[in-house]
């Protein structure tokens, strides 16, 4: 791993040119690119940027799926002194917009169609009047980079006066008032936990690394491709999962490192029980975002071969907060989400912010190196989240045992969980509140088989109005992600409330 660590995003890339020029960064459609390459199309990215007008304090947009372009895209704009606001795939044309308008956003990069989806029309219509330009990635992108030299002075200029405490990306999270929130990141909290994250997980110089988590997210991109420059390994990028796919490049490649949700390594076991394939290279990965059954975790060692499979726990607003370690017995990565990790204190606290004995439930709170600087024009959000001796309060519920490991009992934030993203009640309530039809909503998690929790709706509906489940599941799906919208719908005369008023959703849950 580089050492000392870099002070910057853009300058890992840079010492990783220097340490490993010839060595192979990016593997992607059947190409392969050297660290030297990988920073010499950034600085070509960045000459391009800066030429147009881009500079420090300056948002610019990444709306793509994982592909090596993307990396060179947010490298160049960190290069910039920008930072990165990414948006999730899944997003419809009014929740991009929403978060575009808010960043005001100068420059898009996004891409012509991935899976049928065209990302420019989604957002037609919406009313951007800091965004100046889009530029597609798979097919504007060369000759972007022709505009823009690797030589060029300006970027070194540009690259001087960026520091630790640079905003680095604004990933957004949703929240329980109903709108999604940026979290503000600084390149001097991301890296010392890429550092930590890739000395737990023994993530080394040449490794193959497969990356199947989204860029977007904090998984994809922090502990994914800026892992690698810091590690030296190979960054294998997946535009989505798909599991043959996977298996393909695990033999071709070598893939030696595989992280994801408990759903990845399922699938990975239910071919290799049909077809057997060869997975002799793997040798390490992490998972969580859903209960991890300890006989899965024993699957995964024993028969995918990945010995050093651990589990972790973090969120945007932290990047890592606990994790297992390689060794640990099965039951523990399975049941647990390890302990805090160096450079964070994590306590389980009663509602005043003290701390409870071992063993009982309390509220997790974190505080250290990785916390988040706050949340985007929040200062009110953000003192709600980080209190005033600094310790963020997760939201999540747990209990931790003598060893100091964590275990996630219960979501405070009413969140859940779907096919390994959070989906928060209050956001798709919001969006359903818009339909014509509905007078009032109210939005639960339910047990799915395949995908751990799904959405079920209780409308009531506005005097007159008519709509059915499939009308509108259907509207659901052409105004918010496909993970927020609901799996079913029940119509009902009102919605069970206390005293206060507040909906009751333990009623609605049982």
């Amino acid at each position: 791993m580089l050492d000392p660590l870099p002070l910057t995003i853009p300058h890992a890339a840079e010492a990783a040119a220097r340490a490993w020029p010839d060595a192979p960064a990016v593997i992607e459609r059947g190409e392969t690119w050297t660290f030297a390459q990988l920073w010499q199309e950034s600085r070509r990215a960045a000459s391009a940027l800066l030429a147009r007008g881009v500079s420090a304090g300056d948002r610019i947009a990444i709306w793509a799926p994982n592909c090596r372009e993307w990396i060179v895209a947010g490298i160049a704009a960190m290069s910039c002194g920008a930072a990165v606001v990414t948006l999730n795939t899944r997003l419809k044309g009014r929740e991009a917009g929403d978060i575009l308008r808010r960043t005001q956003t100068r420059l898009l990069f996004t891409v012509e169609s991935f899976l049928g989806i065209d990302y420019r029309a989604l957002i037609a219509d919406e009313d951007l009047p800091d965004l100046k330009e889009v530029l597609l990635l798979d097919r504007q992108f060369d000759t972007f980079l022709a505009e823009g030299s690797a030589t060029d002075p300006a970027v070194d200029t540009a690259l001087a006066g960026i520091n630790a405490d640079t905003i680095s990306d604004i990933l957004f999270t949703s929240g329980t008032t109903g709108s999604p929130k940026g979290v503000l990141m600084t390149h001097g909290r991301v890296l010392p936990q890429c550092g930590v994250w890739i000395g737990n997980t023994g993530l080394s110089f040449g490794e193959r690394y497969l990356i199947a988590n989204p860029f977007f997210h904090s998984f994809g991109m922090k502990v994914g491709w800026v892992a690698c420059l810091l590690s030296g390994a190979v960054a294998v990028p997946m535009a989505q999962f798909e599991v043959h796919e996977a298996i393909r490049l695990i033999e071709q490649e070598r893939i030696s490192f595989l992280p994801g949700p408990p759903t990845i390594f399922q699938m990975l076991l239910s071919e290799l029980e049909k077809q057997p394939f060869d997975c002799s290279s793997l040798r390490g990965g992490t998972t969580g975002a859903a209960t991890v059954p300890p006989v899965l975790v024993e699957r995964i060692r024993d028969e995918l071969g990945i010995r050093d499979i651990i589990t972790a726990y973090g969120m945007t607003e932290c990047v890592n907060i606990t994790s297992c370690r390689p060794g640990d017995p099965a039951e523990t990565i399975a049941q647990t989400c390890g302990a805090a990790i160096p450079g964070n204190e994590v306590i389980v606290a009663d509602e005043a912010g003290n701390e409870v004995p071992r063993g009982e439930t309390g509220e997790v709170l974190v505080r250290g190196q990785g916390v988040m600087l706050g949340y985007l024009d929040d200062p009110r959000a953000t003192a709600e989240a980080i209190d005033p001796q600094g310790w963020l309060h997760t939201g999540d519920v747990g209990t931790m045992d003598a060893n100091g490991y964590l275990r996630i009992t219960d979501r405070k934030k009413d969140l859940y969980i779907s096919g390994g993203f959070n989906v928060y009640p209050a956001e798709v309530e919001k969006l359903l509140a818009e339909h014509p039809a509905i007078a009032m909503v109210a939005v639960v998690g339910v047990a799915d088989e395949r995908m751990g929790e799904v959405g079920k709706a209780y409308v009531v509906l506005r005097p007159g109005a008519e709509v059915s489940e499939a009308e509108l599941i259907a509207w659901s799906r052409e105004n918010m992600a496909n993970y927020k919208v609901p799996r079913s719908v029940a119509f009902v005369e009102d919605l069970p409330r206390n005293a206060s008023g507040k909906v009751l959703k333990t009623e609605l849950r049982c």
